[in-house]
């Protein structure tokens, strides 16, 4: 069975063709810079990879242009794109409604709409490379997989805000998380290599990228979550400040005449990383400028790692107990010097860094980077977010044939 996994940003679309006989990458890439003159289209199949200006106004032609290359005579892995027996596409925000990965029906395009509210960046194009696919490839079962599914365990607690009640039964306003499908990817790899059954499995999973967010899993299951109403909450990121006094805004609106659409660019945009460092919103760089001594790049440096640590001493506090700290995504797999400082915060709950271990761990290598019998251990596992679409959509399909 070969599945298509598809995820639409609002100017690009990234794709990977997988053969779910052996679950072997055919192809990927990503067409970026959609409507722009320099759109670029990046491939790679077969150890064959291209990088070439591809234009294409919407996302319904750059879906094309991704067919069309994926049956390419010379370049294509497949000789027909009807030999694509689903497609599972990423979903941001499925709201409260849905709850799970599902066949995509006039419903589930419904209930991504009705969110486009709650995630303006993401849902409206999200739909649009549902319905480029749908017409693509009428006769291909489509399934829809959700960033917020793994959260619907959040118990009520966790998830309400202390607001007007009216504000949640009205107008929806709940903590809903995000990164799901990464945290529930190395919730189920992190139970496989520590030896424990899923539903017997405590953890506190933390993805550190561009966006950052931290789960408590407690039996298997999400908990608590360091995303919120948006992906703004939590931890600083790339772009996005995280916590703050939500007064601030009004603070700033007032003394600094912004408007609410300015409010909205600066704080996810225009803060995180970026904000404190002046520099950049990739860590590579804010660490090379922190290196060469730039104390604004060393204070961004300290209080990402800082607050990563707070928000594990957090849910280590609320947990049944912890079998393991799991870091993933692109910092949390490559930036070694950021997970030693993480580390080193936690000192006082039992982690000890393992140097020798946390060098050796690189993209794509799983294993812990604390010395043996430290309580509880620090993990790196690498996220395959693709991956675990491309399973859903396998399930779903094979289901509903």
């Amino acid at each position: 069975m070969r599945i298509l996994v598809v995820n639409c940003g609002s100017s690009s679309i990234k794709y990977k063709l997988f053969d779910m006989a052996g679950e072997r990458v055919l192809a990927g890439g990503l067409l970026e810079r959609l409507g722009q003159k320099r759109a670029r289209m990046h491939h790679a199949a077969g150890g064959r990879r291209f990088d070439r200006p591809q234009a294409a106004g919407d996302h319904a032609a750059g879906l094309r242009l991704i067919l069309d290359v994926l049956a390419d005579p010379q370049l294509g892995v497949i000789e027909r794109i009807d030999q694509i027996d689903g497609v599972g596409h990423r979903v941001v925000h499925g709201g409260e409604r849905i709850s799970r990965s599902t066949l995509i029906d006039a419903e589930v395009l419904e209930v991504v709409e009705a969110n486009a509210a709650l995630s303006p960046l993401h849902n409206p194009a999200n739909l649009a490379g549902i319905t480029a696919a749908m017409e693509a490839l009428p006769g291909t079962p489509q399934v829809a997989v959700f960033d917020t599914a793994f959260f619907a365990t959040l118990p009520e607690v966790a998830f309400r805000y202390a607001v007007p009640e009216q504000w949640y039964r009205s107008h929806h306003v709940r903590r809903y998380g995000f990164h799901g499908t990464s945290h529930r990817c190395v919730t189920q790899r992190a139970a496989e290599l520590l030896a424990k059954p899923l539903e017997q499995v405590n953890l506190i999973t933390v993805h550190l990228g561009n966006g950052c967010s931290a789960t408590a899993v407690a039996g298997g299951k999400a908990i608590d979550h360091s995303m919120g109403l948006t992906p703004l909450e939590g931890l600083m990121m790339g772009t996005r400040s995280g916590d703050l006094d939500p007064a601030v805004a009004f603070y700033m609106a007032r003394q600094a005449g912004m408007s609410v659409e300015q409010l909205d660019r600066a704080l996810n945009h225009d803060s995180g990383l970026l904000g404190v460092s002046g520099v950049s919103n990739d860590m590579r760089d804010v660490q090379a400028a922190a290196a060469d001594g730039n104390p604004q790049a060393a204070m961004a440096l300290e209080m990402f790692a800082y607050r990563v640590a707070k928000y594990v001493g957090a849910y280590y506090a609320i947990l049944p107990g912890c079998d393991a700290v799991v870091l993933t995504g692109g910092i949390g797999e490559n930036a070694a010097p950021v997970r030693a400082d993480i580390c080193r915060r936690l000192a006082n709950l039992g982690v000890r860094l393992d140097e020798g271990r946390n060098q050796a761990t690189v993209a794509g290598k799983a294993g812990p980077i604390t010395a043996d019998g430290a309580r509880p251990p620090v993990w790196v596992v690498p996220t395959d977010e693709e991956l675990v679409i491309a399973r859903d959509t396998r399930k779903i399909v094979l289901r509903s044939a």
